[in-house]
């Protein structure tokens, strides 16, 4: 991590301060103890007045304040420096950790692309990225980031796509692949048409997200500091009634340095960056801490179809015709003149540049498409368009599954039909699984008809499934979920489902193929759209949680039995300073390791045993 201009100054003074005591130990000289006061109790006293007259905040800069004022006062001046550089220490290290942890996040924004070679009338030119627009071509060359989002047009390379989706190796790109701003062109060059402007591309929502990110306005932190101020009223009120009953100055000075609660402040927001640094290499980005704290205790989890479990984009799964390579062929062609998405996925599986010429290309809207090919009339699309024009269908059943069907004529003379569906995420079966494993219920709230709805559940093994939903029926699901006590977490990716992700406790919207109205009403985004680390969301949020808990359990324990030492004399201010910021960084090491967490099968194994413990606990009552 790169170090400030500030943070070396810091570094200066506690240096300078460090080698005055030292000099003062050795030399007995206690005014070369006051470079240390100076130096690094001044811009103790100077946040202290700060939180005092524009807060009216009460901190821990109050207590230590306090005990180095009244060290002076009894003539340890040594004692009072000593506490002003190990403060100023332990604060250096809070500071670093926490910044290197938000660091992580924040070097995302360093990569935005600044320049781009467009190609314009076949000459190029770098233009700032911020003129690239939608549907200009642009060159991009080895080692170059990629501008903004778009599709390779000729050439193909290995592209490092790391900072988006966290995928280690490179991937292979070619001509009509998406290529997505921030990621680096490895090897070949190519040039792309941009299907986003700079402002809208991956990279900038990404940006976008980690800028709203915050640990500070979650419940839990409001909680802490609230027993922070708490404590400090506390400490300042054992230090009096000591020395009303010792008389022991010295006794009440360490009591105000052993129970400043800084560790049992760090707690919470330590963790909490540091979970939110860990999610960012998944590709998972938490705009609050809130949010962690609502999805670690959430008993169920909803999911949209389409977009989710689904790629959210029709494939063909079936050709049914006794000459599929002809009909292929001419409903290949013919739909080439369609910009439809079912004609677009029946262009993508032909996949070839061997298409007819087409003359008379005529929508019928709703219906399908006509058109003339090598003197041939061709029709394809539903069967009501077929039976219009009186051609009979032979093998006439439906799909199964819910499939759409596009039907093909050639010459009034049926031919064939071919068979497309939302195809299942090849991860979704797993992430169920998984999501099971941790005791999280799962639902499908989706607008397609029973027979796709209950198909998709079957796939998938969700037992809990409504179909035919308008979105004010998924959110009216989960307002009834939420009367019956429960958190409801719901994951989805169209402008449709951002009501029922704004009612939900927890909202998760699909970063990349998702709305941009469903990602600014969530509260989580998953940037590469892997749902497959949704279990890894859940895990490190309840590992969080108890990160919180543990660590603030231990600097309450911490900070009550150094008071009592304190109050019995055992302790010195100098000890009891050593003592707190050595609480502080333990809190703080213990919160940074949440940065390497990767769920695993001991999490799953904790979540069934409570799973059991709260089954056991509900048939007991």
């Amino acid at each position: 991590m790169k170090i400030t201009r500030d943070k070396k100054i810091d570094i200066i003074l506690i240096v300078i301060s460090t080698m005055s005591l030292i000099a003062n130990f050795i030399l007995s000289l206690d005014y070369i103890a006051w470079v240390a006061v100076i130096f690094c109790g001044i811009p103790i006293f100077k946040e202290c007045i700060e939180g005092l007259i524009n807060e009216f905040d009460i901190k821990a800069d109050l207590l230590v304040s306090i005990a180095i004022i009244s060290s002076i006062i009894i003539g340890e001046v040594f004692a009072a420096g000593e506490i002003a550089t190990i403060m100023a220490i332990g604060g250096f290290l809070e500071e670093y950790t926490v910044s290197k942890t938000r660091g992580q996040i924040e070097e995302l924004v360093k990569m935005t692309p600044q320049v781009a070679t467009r190609i314009k009338n076949g000459i190029e030119e770098r233009i700032p990225v911020s003129e690239v627009k939608i549907g200009d071509i642009l060159k991009v060359v080895p080692g170059e980031s990629i501008p903004t989002d778009g599709i390779i047009i000729t050439g193909e390379s290995s592209i490092d796509q790391s900072t988006l989706t966290g995928e280690s190796l490179p991937v292979d790109k070619t001509s009509n692949d998406k290529v997505y701003s921030g990621s680096i062109n490895l090897y070949g060059s190519f040039t792309m048409k941009t299907t986003k402007a700079s402002e809208d591309s991956s990279l900038q929502k990404l940006i976008r997200l980690v800028e709203s990110s915050s640990p500070e306005n979650s419940k839990i932190v409001r909680e802490a500091d609230k027993w922070a101020t708490l404590i400090v009223v506390i400490a300042f009120s054992a230090a009096v009634l000591t020395y009303l009953f010792t008389f022991e100055i010295i006794r009440s000075v360490t009591i105000l340095v052993v129970f400043c609660p800084c560790a049992l402040v760090l707690a919470t927001p330590t963790a909490i960056m540091a979970a939110i640094g860990n999610l960012t290499k998944y590709g998972i980005l938490v705009k609050d801490g809130e949010s962690l704290e609502e999805l670690a205790h959430a008993s169920e989890l909803a999911f949209d179809k389409t977009g989710t479990l689904t790629y959210g984009t029709p494939e063909v799964i079936n050709v049914i015709s006794n000459n599929p390579d002809e009909m292929m062929y001419l409903l290949a062609s013919l739909e080439s003149k369609s910009e439809h998405p079912l004609a677009k996925a029946i262009v993508k599986y032909y996949n070839s540049e061997d298409l007819a010429e087409v003359n008379n290309f005529k929508m019928h809207i709703g219906m399908g498409v006509t058109g003339d090919i090598e003197g041939y009339e061709i029709i394809a699309g539903t069967r009501r368009l077929l039976k219009s024009r009186n051609i009979k269908i032979e093998s006439d059943e439906k799909g199964k599954n819910g499939e759409t069907e596009i039907y093909v004529a050639k010459n009034d003379e049926f031919i064939g039909k071919v068979q497309l569906a939302d195809t299942l995420r090849a991860t979704s079966k797993k992430t169920i699984k998984n999501l099971k494993r941790l005791q999280v219920k799962t639902t499908l709230l989706t607008g397609d008809n029973e027979k796709t709805a209950k198909y998709i559940a079957n796939e998938v093994k969700v037992r809990n499934v409504r179909y035919n939903c308008l979105p004010e029926d998924k959110t009216e699901y989960i307002k009834n979920e939420q009367i019956l006590g429960h958190k409801v977490a719901m994951i989805g990716d169209g402008v449709n489902d951002a009501p029922s992700l704004k009612q939900a406790n927890v909202g998760i919207a699909m970063g990349n193929i998702g709305s941009d109205v469903s990602v600014e009403a969530a509260n989580i985004a998953l940037i590469n759209d892997n749902i497959e680390d949704l279990p890894q969301l859940i895990g490190i949020a309840r590992k969080t949680i108890r990160t919180i808990n543990i660590s603030i359990a231990f600097a309450l324990a911490l900070n009550i039995i150094a008071m009592i030492l304190a109050i019995f004399g055992v302790l010195n201010p100098i000890e009891g300073a050593l003592i707190h910021n050595i609480g502080s960084v333990i809190v703080i090491i213990y919160s940074y390791t949440l940065t390497k967490y990767r769920i695993s099968k001991k999490d799953y194994d904790q979540a069934k045993k409570l799973g059991i413990t709260k089954t056991i606990n509900k048939a007991m009552t």
